[in-house]
């Protein structure tokens, strides 16, 4: 399947819990961003490519302080997730409305913010899946600068290089990294599936026992 199929598949039939289990079974245990990376709306899961994007906090205004953060939303590609690296500023309101309307137009899936962002009440009417520490209405511009983008970044603790698969819900964010994303999909489909027997049966009245050994998961 495409990626655009791939990715509306796993936000119809997987989870993060289950991805992150099949990255641990595969020896990938640190691909789980940090607890305070949360969705703006519990309800959103999103899946897509990794379109990295690196800021750095600043205390002047430049000439021109937008031109790498525009450069790198125009360039967001269909079916792309925008991860932005803030290094956790606590100054800097990276995204917000505007950005995600553009990326959105591009074909954009998403965004993942390791920082502060803002305008929550129009990105919530745009339906545009943003994750992020917090809010904070302050604009960027002499507070943080986009350096480059397209780049390996560090985001809530996981390394992630663009290309990977960015996976999240209201249970957090795991980046699976690109070589291994069809690996990934056939393990936690088969999981998840063994996952759902074991919910019905137990639901039927077997016991924990029972049912573990006869799926092997829990």
């Amino acid at each position: 399947m495409n990626d655009q199929e791939l990715f509306e598949t796993m936000c119809k039939t997987l989870y993060t819990a289950v991805i992150s289990d099949t990255l641990d079974q595969l020896g990938y245990r640190c691909q789980v961003m940090r607890e305070n990376i949360n969705p703006v709306d519990p309800s959103w899961v999103v899946a897509g490519r990794a379109k990295t994007v690196l800021s750095v906090d600043i205390h002047h205004l430049p000439d021109d302080p937008y031109a790498k953060e525009i450069e790198a939303v125009d360039s967001v590609k269909p079916g792309e997730i925008v991860v932005g690296c803030t290094n956790e500023s606590r100054q800097n309101g990276l995204w917000g409305e505007l950005l995600s309307t553009a990326s959105k137009m591009r074909g954009g899936r998403g965004a993942i913010v390791d920082g502060l962002i803002r305008d929550t009440a129009k990105i919530l009417e745009l339906g545009f899946p943003v994750f992020a520490t917090g809010t904070k209405p302050v604009d960027s511009q002499g507070r943080g600068i986009v350096i480059d983008y397209d780049i390996p970044v560090l985001c809530g603790g996981v390394l992630v290089h663009p290309g990977d698969v960015i996976f999240g819900d209201r249970d957090g964010v795991v980046v699976i990294p690109g070589a291994i994303t069809g690996e990934v999909f056939a393990l936690a489909t088969d999981k998840a599936t063994r996952e759902n027997h074991t919910r019905d049966e137990l639901l039927a009245g077997f016991t924990l026992r029972q049912v573990y050994d006869k799926y092997g998961v829990l």
